[in-house]
């Protein structure tokens, strides 16, 4: 799906805030921040919006965390070269895991489908980047951090899934992604993007 770091930017953009100054509050605010208790599990989404807007206040921001998070909400839609990547991925006899920070399971999303091994952070109580959770992901997918490849949108989830081993991929881009996926592979995923199906 698209990053909510792309949302987060819209919304900014949209309400005059500096560039990526949620971003830097969201991390400013550490572990006992609304938003990690938020991807943790530790409140309900009513519960975050007035503590998140309270740590955007307290550097700087005036934030309407409900409207922030109905971006967000907006953004998550699944990329059909993700989804194709991913079929070919197993039709390859190889294991894939979903890593989700996140803040509400959804039992009904169709993406559980695709994916043996769901792990959200909101259900285990971890939250990337804790190494913890990228060793739960491994032991459920039955492999060592050196045989799993991590592709992720946050440069700080990468940095400690590298730290265990694992080779890593940062999707901006989500072509450029697949391309240097392809290269780990040595097999071409799915079909390039506007082809049709």
């Amino acid at each position: 799906m698209d990053s909510p770091l792309h949302a987060i930017a819209r919304y900014e953009r949209d309400h005059g805030l500096a560039h990526n100054s949620i971003n830097h509050s969201i991390v400013d605010s550490g572990e006992d921040g609304a938003w990690s208790r938020l991807e943790r599990g530790e409140f309900g989404m009513d519960e975050f919006f007035e503590p998140f807007e309270a740590d955007c206040a307290a550097h700087g921001l005036r934030v309407d965390a409900r409207r922030m998070m109905e971006y967000i909400a907006e953004a998550g839609v699944a990329r059909p070269q993700m989804l194709a990547a991913i079929r070919c991925i197993q039709k390859q006899g190889l294991a894939v895991a979903a890593l989700t920070n996140n803040w509400t399971s959804d039992k009904t999303n169709p993406l559980r489908e695709l994916f043996p091994v769901f792990i959200e952070s909101s259900i285990v109580g971890w939250r990337k980047p804790d190494p913890r959770i990228y060793q739960l992901a491994c032991r459920e997918l039955a492999v060592e951090p050196q045989q799993a490849v991590f592709l992720d949108d946050i440069g700080r989830n990468l940095k400690s899934a590298r730290a265990l081993g694992m080779t890593t991929i940062k999707v901006d881009d989500p072509d450029e992604a697949l391309r240097e996926l392809e290269a780990v592979l040595g097999f071409a995923l799915g079909e390039p993007a506007g082809s049709g199906s």
